[in-house]
């Protein structure tokens, strides 16, 4: 496809499907390649035909098909396209994505894919308002997937409400302010660290947390997305690599604070990894011995790196965010920090033993500024991501 941008446009079953024609039409006079995937029940309101008439492109339909899988294998289907919508997207399907089902081309194609997702719902009124049904939305949400609509009207099934799918020129401008969005950061050099570090103790042992790393390499993801030339220094991390990112890897807090300052300059600086505190004042090249007593190790404070970014003398970058791992009153011990590191903001979060904040996938913040504090609602490492990529985009538009 040489279009600029591509669409995965996934086709579920409904009445809306014949609707899905119209938005094929209007994204390639926008501009937009489309390569469609039809559902077995789409199928039954319109024709594969009609689809590759309009798009310009083969239809995919069974993820059985040999053939299909010769040419194109679901996982690259669904990373061919920078963005994946699904119109009509019904109940059904909307429960799949949230559970994680996958058994069909489509719902395989959504688990694997690595790009944004929009869906554009369409069903009777009353599944729409069902509890199974907003429960599964606010999951998908929490993902980071946008929704439009539904619209209010009148359904094929004779009944008045909220169901009917957004028109197709509402879901193509929601396709095009993405594309556009995508871009807000672009020209700006973004720095993250992620993930612990390892103080070594001897060839064996070392000192370290129980830090993961989602939560960096979630924000790294998400400035590279809005067009950030990102650049990650994440500790040692079970973590994959984010796509369109430059990573370095550390293991210590001098190797993590060397790596950032040859990474400057840099217009934002995101700070989430969880550094330690101390490192063994003396490293024992040989393995330390079980005696009748366990060795005393002495410890020395390790380099505080948010504070020697933040104060940095030649380069220091316009935004300076930290994060502070907090037990108790986490914004009470939070606050002070903002200005004892030098930093513009912090995000606090509460790691207390049973939050499940360290190495799980939910998070809570409280974003300390000098004008004041914003709670956010307990959600997703992606989505904390998104939301702090959002507030950065609008600190350089101001």
């Amino acid at each position: 496809m040489g279009n600029a941008n591509r669409v995965l446009l996934i086709i579920s079953g409904g009445i809306a499907a014949y609707k899905s024609l119209d938005l094929i039409r209007q994204l390639i006079s926008q501009g937009i390649g489309v390569r469609s995937i039809l559902t077995s029940s789409a199928a039954e309101f319109i024709t594969p035909l009609s689809v590759t008439a309009l798009s310009g492109e083969k239809v995919y339909t069974d993820i059985f098909s040999l053939t299909d899988e010769s040419e194109m294998g679901h996982i690259q289907l669904s990373r061919s396209v920078d963005l994946v919508v699904v119109a009509p997207a019904t109940a059904n399907i909307l429960a799949r994505m949230a559970q994680g089902i996958c058994d069909d081309l489509a719902t395989t194609a959504l688990l694997a894919t690595d790009k944004p997702v929009i869906v554009a719902p369409a069903m009777n009124v009353r599944m729409w308002e069902h509890t199974a049904t907003q429960e599964n939305l606010v999951k998908l949400r929490d993902r980071g997937i946008i929704v439009v609509g539904p619209e209010n009207g009148e359904m094929a099934c004779g009944e008045f409400g909220p169901g009917r799918m957004a028109e197709p020129a509402t879901i193509v401008k929601t396709v095009i302010d993405h594309f556009s969005s995508k871009q807000r950061l672009k020209g700006k050099r973004a720095l993250v660290t992620s993930g612990p570090t390892y103080e070594p103790i001897d060839p064996v042992r070392f000192i370290a947390n129980r830090s993961s790393g989602k939560q960096g390499h979630a924000i790294a993801a998400a400035l590279a997305n809005m067009g950030a030339d990102t650049i990650l220094v994440s500790g040692p991390t079970a973590e994959p690599d984010p796509q369109g990112v430059a990573v370095l890897h550390v293991e210590s807090a001098k190797e993590m604070l060397a790596a950032c300052e040859s990474s400057l300059p840099a217009n934002i600086a995101i700070f989430a990894a969880a550094v330690a505190d101390w490192r063994p004042s003396q490293l024992s090249y040989d393995k330390l011995k079980k005696g009748n007593s366990a060795p005393v190790i002495e410890t020395t404070e390790n380099p505080d790196i948010l504070k020697t970014i933040a104060n940095h003398a030649n380069n220091r970058p316009d935004l300076v965010i930290g994060f502070a791992a907090e037990t108790g009153d986490v914004v009470g011990k939070a606050r002070p920090k903002l200005r004892r590191k030098g930093c513009d903001w912090i995000l606090a979060n509460d790691v207390s033993i049973g939050t499940g904040t360290f190495g799980g996938d939910l998070n809570t913040i409280h974003m300390i500024q000098e004008a004041g504090t914003e709670h956010w609602p307990e959600m997703t490492k992606v989505r904390v991501a998104d939301c702090l990529v959002e507030k950065i985009c609008k600190y350089f538009e101001k």
